[in-house]
């Protein structure tokens, strides 16, 4: 990216760490070069961990260099730069993250009031770095935008800190470090209580009534039977008399062309269709962006601006060569720009992503399908509508209603770029959940005949374990698992994490072994399901809580929310959780069944509200292995012991 930017300067000269002509320096940064200070620093005695000294809360946090030498020698280079400079150009990442890495790096530097700019770049076409460079902007424009990274900063120190701290030292049973985060731990919390649902769920049956008339299939209009015996006697009624139709009523639908993408729905799409990893998806992002194929891809918006509407007409001449008979359908000089693509209010730091027109050469054969992801989307949003008819048949026989239902397609529109694979139930296809065209014979009110009707058994099945992109989803919703795309969009604005840092979340609970990926699937590991059943205080692995707190950075980013009321807010939630977290170490727990206290009896360890028929027991042996009394307290404590138990033969029970 600084040769890109050095090169619109005529700033060639390379130096070591930076470009150099034209009365220019260019440099970057390698990530976070500077980072908030460690409480050891504050503070010597803070290097020992103890409760005593929990919570730590800085009255004033401190910067320091972070990374390793090579890391040294950049931020060693930049600050002579910088200190060096007549004026200095912000070009970091346009959004909160690129403001805070150069905020820290010349807060540190002592350049702060330097005359300052801004330069914003949602691409990296020379076009592109033109028109950023002509409208530049005093730094001084995003001082909000700075405000609310900060505070994120911040309470992810105080309270990842201080939560970490706590459960490390009070978990005497292990010598592991407990990594809990304002983030990490809601989404960690949502994946064990996910597994619990699964592992806890208890199939039960339940019967339908089917019957087969002119080769369809109708399903009985009522609800699902309980019993066998009921769903026969309701048979032996239908069977007694033909099938006649009383009512066939065919209305059109219509199908929106799928939305722009942002980068969590890219990734979504990606997982589901490729089985790519969060990660890796931003990862090929990045590299498109920078190779100049496509528009800056950490974007939470799936629209575009009113300005941009001159230059769709020339990216998609230009994807013309590239996609001939998909553009070709298209008239360029009248395309739709509905307000499911153009919406100015929908868009903040950065537009949808889009491909900028640039043919790609020498991508590799992922990379390709998320390029080709990003196109298709791009033309299908200028489809025309995909339009059905749905025919919906009611029939009777002897007074019992069956339905039927057939879909269809009288013009494919936009269906036309997602042809349906014949493994569509295994493809993941997710594109507008259009479901494939099931069409019915022709009937008629009023016809009748013979009908062969059948009772079908099947059981309710479990939730599914959180795959990455149902996961994502969650994520963007702050738990609340929902299908209607209003909705989800209402939810966006209080999702856990944001689009940039969702990826990187899943990885890290990955690295610290809290989850695992089994095939698609992520599920919670013993480690991580002892983790969330040790914190005692909710709100600290709350979705809600969290979701609510990053709505409040963003609204803190435009100015409408004060950041020292959010920090104060995340303050008094350390105090809270040192307070709330203690256990007891002179009692056992509280009975799982009525909350009462447990207490110990002659062989094992029971409910005290025994008198009042309270039948809960604890039985410290099973089978050859037996819980001694600090195992006892953590599984009533915390619901789960850490360690598998190993007996007297070795086996282990987990």
């Amino acid at each position: 990216m600084a040769r890109d930017l050095a090169n619109h300067l005529h700033a060639n000269s390379r130096r070591d760490g930076f470009f150099q002509g034209n009365g220019y320096q260019v440099t970057w940064a390698l990530g976070h070069l500077v980072g908030l200070k460690e409480p050891g620093d504050y503070d010597i005695s803070h290097k020992k961990w103890s409760i005593e000294s929990l919570p730590i809360v800085p009255r004033v946090f401190e910067l320091k260099q972070r990374g390793d030498a090579q890391a040294a020698k950049q931020l060693s280079v930049v600050r002579k730069l910088l200190r060096g400079a007549d004026e200095i150009v912000c070009a970091t990442d346009a959004g909160r993250e690129g403001e805070l890495i150069f905020r820290y790096i010349v807060s540190l530097a002592g350049c702060e009031a330097k005359p300052s700019r801004r330069l914003w770049l949602s691409s990296l076409t020379p076009q592109a770095i033109r028109n950023a460079f002509q409208s530049m902007r005093p730094l001084s424009d995003y001082d909000a935008l700075y405000a609310a990274a900060k505070c994120r900063s911040e309470a992810d120190w105080i309270v990842g800190m201080n939560a970490t701290r706590y459960h490390t030292i009070t978990n005497s049973s292990t010598e592991l470090l407990f990594s809990i985060g304002r983030v990490q731990t809601p989404v960690l919390a949502m994946i064990v209580k996910r597994d619990d649902q699964i592992r806890t769920f208890k199939p039960q049956p339940y019967w339908e009534l089917m019957t087969e008339y002119r080769q369809t299939s109708f399903r009985y209009a009522g609800d699902r039977f309980e019993t066998q015996e009921a769903a026969n006697a309701i048979l032996s009624q239908a069977a007694e008399k033909e099938l006649v139709v009383t009512k066939v009523d065919r209305k059109p639908e219509k199908s929106q062309p799928p939305q722009l993408y942002d980068l969590t729905e890219l990734q979504r799409d990606v997982n589901r269709r490729f089985g790519q990893s969060a990660a890796n998806t931003l990862q090929i992002a990045q590299t498109l962006y920078e190779r100049k194929l496509i528009s800056y891809p950490r974007t939470d918006s799936r629209y575009l601006t009113n300005d941009m509407k001159k230059e769709v007409p020339r990216i998609l001449g230009e994807l013309q060569t590239q996609k001939p008979a998909e553009v070709g359908k298209l008239d360029l000089n009248a395309l739709n720009f509905c307000y499911r693509i153009v919406n100015d209010k929908k868009v903040t730091d950065h537009h949808a992503i889009i491909p900028t027109g640039t043919t790609p050469s020498g991508l590799s054969a992922t990379q390709q399908k998320v390029y080709d992801a990003i196109v298709t989307r791009f033309i299908a949003a200028f489809y025309p509508l995909c339009m059905k008819e749905i025919t919906i048949v009611d029939a009777d026989a002897n007074r019992i209603p069956f339905r039927t239902r057939g879909v269809r397609i009288a013009s494919p529109g936009w269906t036309e770029l997602y042809p349906r694979r014949t493994d569509a139930k295994n493809s993941g296809g997710s594109q507008a959940g259009d479901s494939p065209a099931t069409e019915l014979p022709e009937f008629r009110e009023g016809e009748r005949g013979p009908h062969e009707p059948i009772v079908k058994v099947g059981q309710t099945v479990a939730p599914k374990h959180f795959t990455e992109n149902t996961l994502l989803g969650a994520m963007e919703t702050a738990g609340k698992l929902v299908d209607e795309a209003e909705l989800r969009e209402a939810l966006r604005e209080k999702g856990l994490g944001t689009p940039a840092t969702r990826a990187a979340m899943i990885e890290t609970l990955l690295q610290r072994k809290y989850i695992v990926r089994e095939a698609k699937s992520l599920q919670a590991t013993m480690l991580g399901r002892y983790l969330v059943a040790k914190l005692r205080h909710p709100s600290l692995k709350s979705p809600e809580l969290t979701g609510d707190w990053e709505a409040k950075l963003k609204r803190i980013e435009v100015g409408k929310v004060s950041a020292d009321d959010f920090k104060q807010e995340v303050s008094d939630f350390a105090h809270a959780i040192i307070a709330n977290q203690a256990t007891d170490a002179t009692t056992y727990g509280d009975c799982p069944q009525c909350s009462k206290a447990i207490i110990q009896g002659k062989r094992g360890f029971g409910c005290s509200g025994w008198r009042e028929g309270c039948k809960f027991v604890l039985w410290p042996t099973h089978g050859n292995f037996e819980l001694d009394e600090q195992q006892i307290r953590e599984l009533l404590q915390h619901g789960a012991i850490n360690e598998p138990l190993t007996g007297d033969d070795g086996q282990q029970f987990l």
